[in-house]
């Protein structure tokens, strides 16, 4: 029986994540990362998406993605289907990448938002792999704080979100993440 297609809205606000096939690693080399990313930025583009945040991790990824259009499927399984070819092209191997589908949770409140961002921000410091969240290169929270990124990343509308309470959009921002980061007992 096939499966009833999710929700879509227009101008949907969602947290993506997606993981490996039985939570195996989904990038090995420098160029697996590299790769998904490049992917990342040509079906934001594609499909008229903003990017607010991400990190990628060994076995999975998180996303946090506004649509324009109800467009969030087409687009992922452009994005999963394309690095699972690709991957298992450059790595000989065949099968499923990813552990079913995409799970997308939609983002209804301000609130909810900036638990999301600080979470992803988050994900490499709980994991141990890095003691501060700026310092994993698969993660968007250091493009964010100093301005850097490529040209897909919305930073500026991620910000939006934090400068609706006032203040400076960014300090409130890096504020938000490392409270929530003590909170949790990590550092960023």
């Amino acid at each position: 029986m096939p499966r009833k297609p999710r929700a879509e809205y227009e101008s949907g606000l969602y947290h993506v994540t997606a993981r490996g096939n039985r939570r195996e690693a989904i990038f090995v080399h420098d160029t697996d990362w590299r790769r998904y990313l490049a992917l990342v930025g040509r079906v934001t583009i594609w499909n008229r998406w903003r990017c607010l945040t991400y990190c990628l991790m060994s076995n999975h990824v998180h996303l946090l993605i506004e649509t324009r259009t109800p467009n969030l499927g087409f687009g992922m399984q452009r994005l999963q289907g394309t690095y699972a070819q690709s991957f298992n092209s450059h790595h000989d191997q065949v099968g499923h990448l990813f552990q079913g589908r995409y799970w997308a949770t939609r983002i209804e409140s301000d609130a909810q938002l900036w638990v999301t961002a600080a979470y992803i921000a988050s994900n490499p410091v709980e994991a141990g792999l890095v003691r501060v969240a700026a310092a994993w290169p698969w993660s968007s929270h250091a493009a964010i704080l100093d301005e850097t990124g490529p040209p897909w990343l919305d930073r500026n509308r991620l910000l939006e979100y934090f400068a609706d309470t006032g203040g400076d959009p960014l300090k409130r921002y890096a504020d938000f993440t490392e409270a929530y980061a003590n909170l949790k007992g990590l550092s960023l």
